[in-house]
């Protein structure tokens, strides 16, 4: 590997790498997508037999969208030599754009849901029919709610000591405004949990893989990178990252058909929305339908209704059934564990390894490398995925 090359060598690169970092900083869309009123508008729902339309509030953006799009597009790509890492470049300022749109517009119902289009998409018929496929499966062997339970105070003692085998040091937060049990935010390397959920043995295993194996190891590995975009974000990065982390759950033992079918559920929620499904609609679907209990009905409705329709949820499914095949052909899982980057590149991160303008990861995910993948079932539905 040759050695990380100067700045001067890649002036340009580096100016405009160091712009678009200063103007990213605004925009982590986790920050204002989840909603401020989940639990007052979740026993609103409850009281009115699943019928009223919950009314969300979210907070304040604090930046001027306009202002910013012009700062993106003002950057002068033409004095970036490479046709590949300018592309790249380019793609980028058009993913930032659109996250932009994204958070000028939550809470505003179809114009938010267009943007989330935009940018993260909507599940495709193979999507659709690999979520109906793993649906398909008995689950009935494993049943969370007959294990012992922990609070969010013992979970944050948990995921202190599975960290102890990696030695980057971060946050962990504890927060009522939260629509998912766990999530990272990449610019703070915060981990923030959510207050009212009592977590299984099953599911702290699950995130810890998932949110430390995969998105903290990332993180850090971002960060030692020379070019602030390892850090900030690929296009499309979404797809891959939680592919990633998903495949860490599995490599690591604790992937269920549950946790399976709530992925396979998300790509039904996400596709009501495409249908014209209200909040209340998508809930009748997963819960009357399916089967599927209130309380994990709710969230699953909630994640994809939030901000007025926000497609993300979709591409979990797709990212485990991509990286699956990618890891199972041999290929090389370390260079997606650079950052926050997405398979499509590559290419352009190999060219960037070998002129010295990136580096292999320093941290790598654990359970890649241990492999307590025990389960033939959880194997042949992955392989069968289309």
């Amino acid at each position: 590997m040759s050695q990380i090359k100067t700045t001067q060598e890649y002036q340009d690169l580096f100016d405009i790498d160091a712009n678009l970092n200063r103007l990213v900083k605004n925009i982590e869309l986790l920050n204002y997508i989840n909603p401020l009123n989940i639990a007052s508008e979740k026993k609103k729902f409850y009281a009115s037999k699943y019928n009223y339309e919950p009314e969300f509030k979210y907070r304040k953006v604090r930046f001027n969208g306009y202002k910013l799009h012009r700062l993106f597009f003002s950057q002068r790509l033409e004095r970036i030599e490479d046709d590949d890492i300018r592309q790249l470049y380019e793609d980028i300022i058009y993913e930032y754009s659109g996250l932009i749109e994204c958070i000028e517009t939550i809470g505003q119902g179809r114009k938010f849901y267009f943007n989330s289009l935009k940018s993260f998409g909507t599940p495709t018929e193979k999507d659709i029919e690999n979520a109906k496929f793993i649906l398909r499966f008995d689950n009935s062997e494993f049943n969370e709610e007959m294990l012992p339970m922990y609070n969010s105070a013992e979970a944050k003692d948990y995921f202190e000591e599975f960290s102890k085998r990696y030695d980057f040091k971060y946050n962990i937060k504890i927060s009522n405004n939260l629509s998912a049990a766990a999530m990272v935010l990449n610019n703070t390397q915060t981990l923030v949990l959510r207050k009212s959920h009592k977590y299984s043995l099953n599911q702290l295993k699950v995130l810890s893989n998932h949110e430390i194996g995969v998105h903290m190891v990332t993180t850090f590995n971002g960060l030692e990178q020379p070019l602030k975009v390892f850090s900030n974000g690929f296009p499309n990065n979404v797809e891959t990252q939680e592919g990633l982390a998903v495949y860490s759950e599995f490599m690591s033992g604790c992937l269920t058909i549950e946790r399976l079918k709530e992925l396979a559920f998300r790509v039904i929620a996400v596709d009501s929305l495409n249908k014209g499904y209200s909040f209340s609609d998508t809930f009748h679907l997963l819960h009357n339908q399916h089967k599927l209990n209130r309380d994990k009905a709710f969230v699953i409705t909630l994640r994809v209704h939030r901000g007025g329709g926000f497609t993300k949820d979709h591409l979990y499914l797709r990212g485990i059934r991509n990286i699956y095949k990618y890891a199972k052909s041999g290929n090389d899982l370390g260079v997606l564990l650079t950052g926050k980057v997405s398979q499509e590149y590559i290419p352009t991160m190999n060219k960037l390894i070998d002129l010295g303008l990136a580096v292999i990861p320093k941290y790598y995910t654990d359970a890649y490398v241990d492999n307590d993948n025990t389960n033939p079932n959880l194997d042949f539905i992955l392989k069968s995925l289309k």
